[in-house]
């Protein structure tokens, strides 16, 4: 009789155990920002300390193995460091930001089709070169491009080169409280600046740049989006869904929609994921297994998988989700070939490890983040999950066999949906029963679509049942999100409860899996740190007294903050226009936890323009306000100047004793220059909030 031995899932993933210090190397470089000299010493240092190990008598190496370990492990820092160092363009001697003053010319390519929004169109540039007097420059980096929609004329396409002669201005954030960091996933994207260009701001060159590979993808792209708007004849967003599905274009899709489904839970059908690209390998190898050729040829049946599989990847523009699945899936596909079977943990750890040695700043994108943590809890949770009910009718079992595995994504995805997103939702069962299916369903007519549509009504009566199908699934995740109890909204919780809270999940579940007490004494005490964290955390907010000044561009905004109380004082669109609403202030109220809007907190005394909350006394001036010279001045701590008032600021001086002039987002730029100047000379302190973001002031 053999004996089974039962091999711990670390001594079968290397990869898992050399993916963690490269993660490690990764983070310490983005925050610590190590200089290239010192990673390259540790490097050699560390590399050099390894090889040694192999001269050593035997019986020293086996005293000291653990050592040599270790350093294998600083090795593995040690590359994170440096592929993170190497990433940032910054460092490169030929990137533009080391050679370009205000008032240069810059060549730039078109790098991605234009986007057409609202105010202007958008397009990714890639520098050329730059032109200083009668010398160019040979550079390279990102440039983002806003232009102006009359200056558009002819359209601009992929590899124009275009003449630009404007200074170009740093991305930043806001600084409203809460808000996307804007400028790190810009950054991650290798971008630091921006340009929004006039009709006299530039000039369409007459020579091109088309990388031949790129454009064939961009072109199959345009070819796909052209069958399916030609065919499935719906309105925005049907035809948006349908993009969405098949390729992971998402530029035409209704902002409401897109809440609609993350409130939901299923915001993963409309965003290309790994199950997506699962899906058309099952179909792939369905239809190969068919092809008796190809049936019977492994070499032929994994490159034409592979091929496929990536063609389809680099459609639908490389997301962190379908590249950790083809990667994934490419691992299968090899070992399959081969006859070799490859641990599922090991497989997934080793395509993290691919990709983030391609870009470390994967580890920072919620998608990849999601993604990976949506396969583990799957493999590890599914099956403990399915074993707790046994069903003996094979159409219920596959029921329960996919509501196992809806629920075991929600186990180690939920905390990390509250951090980023600030809600769960409590229907998502329910939704993804309904959305996942039609879903599929819908994937695969798309599919057949593109290799139909030339045949006479068959494109036709093929895009009438996708939009039907497409029209039952908006209108039953629109009829959920409607309901009161759909989802529990403004869940805040930092980066420790986070983590907490993830202790708490997996030690409860190896309690209840495994009957190991010591776990479960481990999710009890993560408990009580969590109530704690969570107790102090609630205090704070009720002692919270703050005035913040919102940098809204053109937008007067203001909200005076009592513990989770607040009154707002601005623009009656900020109130009335719900997207801007959420767009603008909601993200900065979640933050500070603020869910109770009141017309007036009994905290603050209003006469006029004249404000008074706490120990704090504020002036209001607005383009409406007048003040003449007083004999004595009147002390106020912050004046908050909006709206273009037409006034110096020593007329302000010699009314008023102030400690600090703000200027708000709805004033003209040059207008907060000019009274910047006057505050220097005048030894007065200034804020601009469109320079410096957010004013944010606290009352006692």
């Amino acid at each position: 009789m053999s004996i089974r031995y039962n091999i711990p899932t670390w001594k079968t993933s290397p990869f898992i155990r050399i993916l963690i210090p490269l993660i490690a190397g990764i983070v310490l470089q983005w925050y610590w920002q190590f200089p290239l000299p010192l990673i390259i010493i540790a490097g050699i240092s560390f590399t050099a300390s390894f090889i040694l190990f192999r001269f050593l008598p035997l019986s020293l190496k086996f005293k000291i193995q653990p050592l040599q370990g270790f350093i294998l492990n600083l090795m593995l820092v040690s590359f994170g460091l440096f592929i993170t160092w190497q990433k940032d363009i910054r460092h490169d001697n030929n990137w533009y930001g080391n050679h370009y003053k205000n008032d240069d010319y810059m060549v730039v390519r078109i790098n991605e089709p234009p986007i057409e929004n609202p105010r202007s169109i958008k397009a990714d540039g890639y520098i050329e070169s730059v032109i200083n007097n009668d010398s160019v420059i040979n550079c390279k980096g990102k440039l983002l491009l806003y232009f102006s929609k009359d200056s558009v004329s002819p359209a601009l396409h992929y590899g124009d080169m275009i003449l630009i002669h404007k200074d170009i201005q740093s991305i930043k954030n806001s600084g409203n409280p809460g808000e996307f960091d804007y400028e790190r996933y810009a950054a991650f994207q290798e971008t630091y600046h921006n340009v929004f260009l006039k009709k006299d701001d530039w000039v369409l060159l007459n020579e091109k740049n088309i990388n031949s590979f790129k454009q064939f993808f961009l072109s199959a792209r345009q070819n796909i989006l052209s069958v399916l708007r030609n065919n499935i004849k719906g309105d925005k967003n049907e035809s948006g869904i349908a993009e969405a599905l098949l390729v992971g274009y998402t530029n035409d899709l209704d902002k409401d929609l897109i809440q609609s489904y993350n409130n939901m839970g299923v915001s993963h059908i409309i965003a290309i994921s790994g199950m997506s690209l699962g899906l058309i390998y099952l179909m792939l190898l369905w239809i190969f297994n068919k092809i008796r050729f190809i049936r019977k040829s492994r070499p032929i049946k994994m490159i034409a998988l592979l091929s496929c599989m990536w063609i389809f990847a680099l459609l639908t523009g490389e997301s962190a989700s379908v590249m950790r699945s083809a990667i994934v899936l490419t691992c299968l596909i090899i070992g399959n070939g081969f006859n070799k079977k490859a641990s599922a943990y090991n497989s997934l750890a080793a395509s993290a490890f691919m990709l983030i040695c391609y870009n470390p700043y994967y580890l920072w994108d919620v998608g990849f983040q999601i993604s990976y943590l949506a396969v583990i809890s799957i493999l590890v949770f599914r099956k403990p999950i399915y074993d707790c009910i046994y069903i003996k009718n094979k159409g219920l079992n596959k029921l329960w066999n996919f509501i196992s595995v809806t629920i075991s994504v929600q186990v180690l995805t939920f905390p990390v949906c509250i951090y980023y997103f600030h809600q769960f939702p409590v229907l998502f069962l329910i939704t993804n029963l309904v959305a996942i299916p039609l879903s599929i369903i819908i994937l695969f007519a798309e599919i057949f679509l593109l290799a139909l549509y030339w045949i006479p009504f068959a494109g036709i009566y093929l895009g009438k049942m996708i939009l039907l199908l497409i029209e039952l699934m908006n209108k039953f995740i629109l009829w959920i999100n409607r309901l009161p109890f759909a989802q529990v909204e403004n869940l805040s919780i930092s980066t420790l409860s986070t983590w907490l809270l993830y202790a708490m999940v997996i030690g409860f579940l190896a309690w209840l899996i495994n009957k190991n007490k010591t776990a479960l004494k481990f999710a009890l005490f993560s408990t009580l740190l969590f109530a704690i964290a969570f107790a102090y955390n609630n205090w704070q907010v009720m002692q919270q007294n703050k005035i913040v000044v919102y940098n809204i561009p053109k937008r007067k905004a203001i909200d005076f903050i009592s513990g989770n109380d607040y009154e707002f004082l601005g623009d009656s669109i900020l109130q009335s226009d719900t997207i801007l609403q959420n767009l603008e202030l909601k993200p900065a109220r979640m933050a500070l936890q603020l869910d109770n809007k009141t017309h007036s907190l009994p905290t603050v005394f209003n006469k006029d323009v004249f404000y008074q909350f706490k120990n704090k006394r504020l002036l209001l001036v607005d383009g409406k306000t007048l003040f003449a010279p007083n004999q004595q001045k009147i002390n106020v701590d912050v004046i908050i100047i909006s709206q273009n008032p037409k006034l110096y600021i020593s007329q302000l001086a010699s009314v008023f004793n102030c400690n600090q002039y703000v200027f708000d987002a709805s004033n003209s730029l040059w207008k907060i220059d000019k009274w910047k100047k006057d505050c220097e000379k005048l030894h007065l302190r200034s804020y601009s909030i469109p320079d410096e973001g957010a004013f944010i002031l606290n009352a006692e």
